[in-house]
């Protein structure tokens, strides 16, 4: 895994790249180098970690075997062998210098072009590549936004330059970075907890969206975007051609899928691992790792004493079982308030999922061991388990027949008791509750619930759902959100059941914005790789061709996928109720977080910086303080700005 950075246009200098890739050291330790013309006005930078060939061949920026591409890589092509096979077989006949599927890529380049290249490789990545012929820059980024990638114009006149890197910081370091924040972006921070792609906490600066490539140059400096893969088109294409199989067929076929994809994203030259949470995911992962490794391979958990928050003993349990080298932490409360300070480092710009405090943990945790580490996310999205998706396959059709005043006047009614005395009830009539209804933090889950109740359709539902503050514009100053894949309307997603349209906007907006960025920016923050084996293209494919009845079935989550699970572990070390991975904040900032979370929320420092109404900010402050709300969340969201905020020189 890798750094890269750039610019196109204006005054610059091999200094100053390295500069902007020093920035990114965490990303790429063990290498950095830098490229730059100055007659074109181009210029890339690129800090590497060394996975795969940890020769000097691997080392970039890397040029074509023709000459023509220049390119910096951040990540890696699964399928990159099958493509040199694929290469020579069209006729290729230039010496490879190594092994990596950097020199594959350019090669594809050379013989196919930029786009279908990228349409053969299956893998993560952003990269960036000059056309020395055409006096173009190109930018891409994979089919689902495993890694990130910023782009924009900055400066004015004859300082005006096109900047692009991995990191916002990056571009900081270059002289024509303006520095303005943006108040839309600010504003959908407060919505959603983070910031939806395509925008930046910038202005002007901005995230490629998935699967699209981006040219650009001095002569055509609007950029043209065109997408080389569309999430929302696979989909729809692989729904509408539906897997007729049996139930055994279905299974059977995941597991073969499954185990390929796993064994392609187990390639590399360094150590390697996975993490286990003991939930299906990570141990579907870990057990098909295992079951293709000679060697015990290296799992890493951790543990908090808290109730509600701890898997992992379930996570030992598994490890036993599947006779992995396991490796666990429990952490307390102080550990883990340490990373807090990190977070606005880490994270580059702010972002508000709090559950990104044990992804770096664990990621801390794994990095002592290993480089490389393979995780279980996006099985929520592909196979339907999060809990939303159950409560509306049971409920929303009956729900959706309710008279919308009587929906309003029962949520309100649900209010009316706290989160804390709802889990209190719970946990005195839990064992008299349906299994659809045993989640861990129910009350949180009822006010939540509550709040979407009064939706006319199944947007407007998700929309409420995956909402913190309900009108962030109002709360920023001069704030006003602009439009995302959630509110724009653009999505038809024609033939998907209530169910599966939540999946699918899960899997275009919460995915890459919130659990894939969280992921990514833990991880590299120790210089960890992550791999995602449940993103893999086919993986993702075939498990939007599955009927709903091969996902849920019988109240239950992920049927195809437990199927494949039980094959390696028994039931009854997967069976209970789905578990968050996340920390206590809300009693953290009741206990030992409150002076911190009062200087950052201290009215006259509102005031003052301009960003925020202090009046709801606080209002909602003293309810938390009191016991009398959980506003966690939306506390947290304008937290993580302060204290990013705090971190910049702004103005």
């Amino acid at each position: 895994m890798c750094g890269l950075t750039g610019f196109l246009g204006g005054a610059g200098e091999e200094g100053l790249l390295l500069s902007m890739a020093d920035t990114m050291e965490r990303r790429g330790p063990d290498d950095s180098g830098c490229w730059y013309d100055a007659v074109e006005q181009i210029g890339l930078a690129h800090r590497r970690l060394a996975i795969i060939d940890l020769t000097a061949a691997g080392h970039q920026p890397m040029v074509s075997p023709s000459g023509r591409y220049v390119v910096v890589f951040n990540g890696e092509i699964y399928n990159h062998l099958d493509l040199r096979r694929e290469l020579e077989d069209y006729g290729f006949s230039h010496e490879w210098r190594g092994h990596s599927d950097t020199e594959t890529l350019l090669a594809g380049f050379d013989v196919w072009g930029i786009k279908e290249t990228l349409v053969r490789a299956s893998g993560m990545f952003a990269l960036a590549s000059w056309d020395r012929q055409t006096c173009a820059l190109s930018l891409a980024r994979d089919r689902l936004g495993e890694k990130p990638l910023y782009y924009g114009w900055q400066g004015v006149g004859k300082e005006r330059v096109f900047l692009f890197g991995s990191e916002l910081k990056a571009l900081q370091i270059h002289p024509a970075f303006i520095n303005e924040i943006n108040r839309g972006a600010l504003s959908l921070l407060l919505r959603h907890n983070v910031i939806p792609a395509p925008y930046s906490i910038y202005q002007g600066i901005y995230k490629l969206l998935s699967g699209n490539l981006l040219t650009v140059s001095i002569a055509q400096p609007n950029p043209i975007i065109s997408s080389y893969w569309s999430a929302e088109e696979a989909i729809i294409s692989a729904s509408s051609d539906r897997f007729m199989g049996s139930s055994e067929q279905a299974v059977d076929a995941l597991e073969v899928l499954l185990k390929d994809a796993v064994k392609k994203q187990m390639m590399a030259d360094v150590p390697l691992g996975a993490f286990l949470s003991g939930g299906v995911d990570s141990s579907t992962v870990v057990s098909l790792m295992q079951a293709q490794s000679t060697q015990a391979i290296k799992t890493f958990s951790i543990g908090f004493n808290e109730s509600g928050y701890n898997e992992a003993e379930h996570a030992r349990a598994v490890a036993a079982h599947l006779g992995t080298d396991h490796t666990e932490l429990y952490v307390t409360a102080e550990q883990a308030m340490t990373v807090i300070p990190l977070l606005p480092v880490i994270y580059d710009e702010p972002f508000a999922d709090s559950s990104q405090i044990p992804t770096f943990l664990v990621s801390q945790l794994a990095r002592q061991q290993v480089t490389v580490s393979l995780s279980g996310d996006a099985g929520d999205e592909l196979f339907c388990g999060y809990n939303r998706y159950l409560v509306v396959a049971i409920h929303w059709n009956k729900l959706a027949k309710v008279p919308l005043p009587l929906r309003k006047l029962t949520a309100k009614l649900l209010m009316q008791l706290s989160p804390a005395t709802w889990n209190q009830l719970v946990s005195s009539f839990g064992n008299f509750l349906p299994r659809s209804l045993q989640f861990s933090n129910l009350g949180e889950k009822i006010h939540k619930g509550a709040g979407a109740l009064s939706s006319r359709s199944v947007d407007a539902l998700y929309l409420g759902l995956v909402s913190q503050w309900e009108d962030p514009a109002s709360i920023v100053i001069d704030g006003s959100e602009p439009p995302t894949l959630l509110t724009d309307n653009g999505l038809e997603l024609s033939g998907l059941n209530s169910v599966e349209r939540m999946m699918a906007l899960d899997l275009l907006t919460y995915l890459p914005d919130d659990i894939l960025t969280k992921v990514d920016r833990a991880a590299m923050g120790v210089s960890l790789e992550t791999r995602i084996p449940f993103l893999d293209r086919r993986l993702v494919e075939f498990a939007w061709s599955l009927p709903q009845d091969f996902k849920i079935r019988d109240g239950q989550t992920k049927w195809a996928l437990r199927q494949v699970l039980y094959r390696y572990v028994p039931r009854a070390l997967i069976e209970r109720s789905k578990m968050g991975f996340g920390v206590p904040i809300d009693s953290w900032l009741r206990g030992p977080l409150k002076p911190w979370a009062e200087a950052l929320l201290d009215e006259s420092r509102l005031i003052r910086e301009g960003y925020f109404h202090p009046g709801p900010i606080r209002k909602k402050w003293q309810e938390h303080l009191s016991g009398a709300r959980n506003w966690q969340h939306q506390l947290w969201s304008v937290l993580m700005f302060q204290a990013w905020l705090e971190k910049q020189n702004i103005g």
